[in-house]
C-alpha cells in the first residue's frame, strides 16, 4: 500500500527544535523576526531607527525618532507574560506538530507549569491561530456541509435541533484536480438562512461555486454573490457520495481530533478558537517543518487579552 504523503512528510524533530529554539536568546531573535520581518517599526510613529535599553528583566527598544520605548512582547498576545520565551516556543512546537492538537492538561505536563497557566497559554495561542484564519476567504470550487459539535447528554432531542450540541458550518475549497486546498469550520447560531448568509459574507469569495447536500439554508450563500448547487442525496447518505468526499474527510478528521484529544472544554463558549486552531494546522499541513514559525507569526499579530477576556463566551453569527 502506498504511503500517505501528508502523514509521512518530514516535520520538525525535537532535536532540531532544540537546536533552533533552545535558548532564550534564540527565541528572542525568532520572535523579533516574526514581529518585525522587515526590521524594527515603532508602534507610535512607525520609525525604524532604534536603540536598546536593558532593564532588570526586559530589553526595551527605544525609537530614535520619537523616543517611545517598547518591548518585544508589548502590543501582542504575549504582553506582560512572566513565562520565559522558551516555554512559549515549546508550546508553539507542541501545538503545531500534534496532528490532533494537544490538551491544556498535556501541555502543562510537557511545560512543567500548573494547569491554569497551561490553559491560559494554550487558549492565547489558539485565539491567535483562529484570528489568523479569519483573514482568509475560500474561493473557487467549494464543498459545504452542516454538522454538530459537542458531547452527548441524557435526554433531549438528537440530530438537527439538539440542545446538547452547537451547530457548525464546515467548508473546503478544491483545486483543479479536486484536492483540498483550504478549510473553514466555524460555529453558527443556527442553520437558518440569516446565519448562513452572515457566514458566507465573512468566509467566501464572490463568484465561488458552492456545492451542498441540499439543506435549504445553504441557498443563502448567494448573498455573498456565490453560485450554489444542491446535490440532493435522496435518501443516500452523503458519506457514500464521491462529490462530498473531502468535506466528509475533513469532518471525520475533526471528530477524531476532538474526541481523542479534548474531553472537557466548553463547546458553546470556546468552539470558535478550537475550530480555528484545527483549521490553522489543516491549512498548513504541507508546512509541518515551519509550523512553529507560522504560529509565532500569528501570535505577534494578535492583540493583548486578559484571562477574563479569554474566559468570556466568544461571539459568532
Amino acid at each position: 500500500m502506498a504511503r500517505n504523503g501528508i502523514q509521512f512528510q518530514k516535520g520538525l524533530s525535537l532535536p532540531e527544535f532544540q537546536r533552533l529554539y533552545g535558548t532564550e536568546e534564540q527565541c528572542e531573535a525568532a520572535l523579533e523576526k516574526a514581529r518585525w520581518p522587515d526590521g524594527f517599526r515603532c508602534p507610535r510613529c512607525n520609525g525604524h531607527e532604534h536603540g536598546l535599553v536593558y532593564g532588570r528583566r526586559l530589553k526595551r527598544y527605544q525609537c530614535r525618532n520619537c523616543g517611545h520605548q517598547t518591548t518585544l512582547t508589548a502590543g501582542t498576545i504575549l504582553q506582560a507574560t512572566k513565562l520565559p520565551l522558551t516555554n512559549w516556543f515549546l508550546a508553539f512546537y507542541l501545538i503545531g506538530q500534534a496532528k490532533n492538537g494537544i490538551s491544556s492538561l498535556e501541555l502543562s505536563r510537557h511545560l512543567g507549569v500548573n494547569y491554569d497557566t497551561a490553559w491560559l497559554l494554550h487558549n492565547k495561542i489558539l485565539r491567535a491561530m483562529s484570528e489568523r484564519e479569519e483573514e482568509y476567504l475560500l474561493r473557487g470550487k467549494i464543498q459545504i456541509d452542516d454538522a454538530y459539535l459537542g458531547g452527548e447528554r441524557t435526554g433531549g432531542k438528537v440530530g438537527r435541533g439538539s440542545e446538547n450540541k452547537i451547530p457548525i458550518v464546515a467548508a473546503v475549497s478544491l483545486n483543479e484536480s479536486g484536492h483540498p486546498i483550504h478549510a473553514k469550520i466555524a460555529p453558527v447560531n443556527s442553520f437558518s438562512s440569516e446565519a448562513i448568509a452572515n457566514w458566507s459574507l465573512n468566509n467566501l469569495t464572490p463568484g465561488s461555486d458552492v456545492l451542498s447536500d441540499g439543506l435549504a439554508c445553504f441557498r443563502a450563500v448567494t448573498t455573498a454573490n456565490c453560485h450554489h448547487k444542491a446535490n440532493v442525496t435522496t435518501g443516500k447518505h452523503p458519506n457514500d457520495l464521491p462529490q462530498f468526499r473531502w468535506i466528509n474527510t475533513l469532518l471525520g478528521n475533526l471528530k477524531t481530533s476532538f474526541n481523542g484529544t479534548f474531553h472537557a472544554f466548553n463547546f458553546d463558549k470556546y468552539a470558535k478558537r478550537y475550530l480555528g486552531g484545527f483549521c490553522f494546522r489543516f491549512n498548513r499541513r504541507f508546512a509541518m517543518a515551519e509550523m512553529t514559525e507560522r504560529i509565532a507569526n500569528a501570535v505577534c499579530c494578535c492583540m493583548p487579552c486578559t484571562e477574563r477576556d479569554l474566559r468570556l463566551a466568544e461571539a459568532y453569527g
